[in-house]
């Protein structure tokens, strides 16, 4: 039976640095929240001379494309000559317990 676990409960308080200027990270845990009143401004004159850019890989993970190029070259089928060409491994030998330890 799969046992899920229960999310942890919030311990951070969300707060508004204009609004609470006196709070302190030291004595409590502080997550920016910014109320609507004092948001920052999302739309300022830098925002027009840096360009941001989506490159689509596939992958969610950092480093994605570099599993995928290597599970490309280990999980790779071999071609048929190849496969074919190849001789069948053999079989061990087990020793026979009757011959004894000196004819082996």
């Amino acid at each position: 039976m799969t046992e899920y676990l229960r999310d942890s409960p919030a311990v951070a308080r969300s707060y508004c640095p204009v609004c609470e200027p006196d709070a302190d990270p030291t004595r409590e845990i502080l997550d920016v929240h910014w109320c609507v009143a004092h948001a920052p401004v999302w739309s300022g004159a830098d925002d027009g001379v840096v360009t941001v850019g989506a490159i689509p890989s596939g992958s969610a993970e950092a480093g994605g494309e570099d599993n995928r190029r290597w599970c490309e070259i280990l999980h790779r089928e071999l071609p048929q000559a190849k496969a074919a060409g190849r001789r069948p491994a053999r079989p061990r030998r087990r020793p026979n317990p009757e011959q004894g330890a000196s004819s082996r």
